[in-house]
């Protein structure tokens, strides 16, 4: 019965409508979860033990982990509080909006737009990578899964072990039988050779949003040899996704999606992925959290954890310029968070910020096809 619905569905429904259906299906069934109040807890937590903020966090306890990701980032290791009497600006992180609240995501995408000659898009990563790829592309093949044994590999050496490797025992891996529907129905799984011994592979599958044809990549596989040692990790994961976007521009797609990343600016993660060509985009991303900035020291605490938040569909930044920071220092801290697919830049100071920050700002987003507002936000 599922099956000849699902027939129906594909053979009437357009594949950017059944997108928005998946869309709105999934904001519901979060929505949902977060709509178990039992399951909620109050808690008080710092991102270190001298912290001038205290985090309340207000939802689901199996959500704080997330909470505290979003704010402290993956170093930080939160500090419970014991009630006393010493006051600090609090920052309420909700699962519920709360009046002034930004909506942080959970997680961003790296999209690279194509539509445009190889040489354009990698004009935009460092010289280092592109002498890299340059240097070792021939070294690298990468073709289609050939049977259902070469798909059982994939998972069972690739996939599996790479996941258990970068998130232990939390690792989400894809269900076997998901593997298989991918590779064999509507997605694709390719192995990466270097010298015909295989080395990685790839999980992905084609995502229409608004007419557009994004190759979204779902996973990414490497055997031990590879992924133990971080120089070689390095090369073959920048080869894999170089040769997935080469892939992805051949058969005419128009975004090439690489992958989901916690929604921090400084994400580590996030940074590789826009040295790459990524923007910013919220594709796959269904789950928010509300955070409401403290009352007093908007800039230290935004100087500390720089936010993306939404403002409908549409990605914002909101960078803090505390007034004991120098021009180079805010210089410095910020020059890795200049990002394609920004709507707004918020500047948060008690002073208008300095002209020789913005004109610098402004350059760096003047390569781009929209450059984002800059709006400042005046706060003590």
């Amino acid at each position: 019965m599922k099956a000849k619905l699902t027939a129906v569905a594909r053979k009437f429904i357009s594949p950017s409508m059944r997108y928005e259906i998946r869309n709105v299906s999934d904001k519901l069934r979060e929505a949902v979860g977060r709509a178990c109040f039992w399951r909620w807890e109050v808690a008080r937590f710092s991102l270190r033990q001298q912290s001038p903020y205290e985090i309340l966090y207000i939802g689901r306890k199996q959500q704080r982990e997330m909470a505290s990701l979003l704010i402290g980032g993956k170093d930080q290791a939160p500090v419970s509080l014991a009630a006393s009497g010493a006051k600090r600006p609090v920052v309420l992180v909700s699962e519920l909006p709360t009046a002034g609240a930004l909506s942080v995501p959970h997680y961003v995408s790296a999209v690279v737009p194509l539509g445009r000659p190889l040489d354009e898009i990698i004009a935009r990563y460092d010289s280092e990578l592109r002498r890299s790829i340059r240097k070792n592309r021939s070294l690298y093949q990468m073709r289609p899964v050939m049977s259902d044994e070469e798909i059982a590999m994939a998972d069972r050496d690739l996939l599996r072990p790479y996941a258990t490797a970068r998130q232990g025992s939390k690792a989400a891996q894809f269900p076997t039988e998901e593997v298989f529907r991918l590779a064999k129905g509507y997605g694709r799984l390719d192995l990466i050779t270097l010298d015909d011994e295989v080395v990685a592979c790839h999980l992905g599958c084609e995502v229409i949003r608004g007419g557009k044809r994004y190759w979204s990549t779902l996973r990414f596989g490497y055997c031990e040899s590879v992924f133990s040692d971080a120089k070689k990790l390095r090369e073959v994961n920048s080869m894999t996704t170089f040769m997935t976007l080469e892939w992805a521009l051949a058969n005419g797609f128009d975004y090439h999606d690489i992958g989901l990343c916690v929604a921090r600016p400084d994400d580590g993660l996030l940074r590789w992925k826009r040295r790459r060509g990524g923007d910013v985009d919220t594709l796959n991303n269904h789950a928010c959290l509300f955070v409401r900035l403290p009352r007093t020291g908007k800039a230290d605490f935004l100087w500390e954890t720089p936010l993306f938040a939404m403002e409908g569909n549409k990605v914002t930044l909101h960078l803090g310029l505390p007034d004991t920071a120098s021009d180079e220092e805010i210089a410095s801290r910020y020059q890795e968070m200049v990002f394609g697919g920004l709507h707004k830049i918020y500047l948060y100071s008690a002073r208008r910020a300095e002209e020789v920050f913005l004109q610098t700002l402004r350059s760096r987003y003047a390569g781009f096809p929209s450059p984002p507002i800059l709006e400042h936000v005046a706060c003590q």
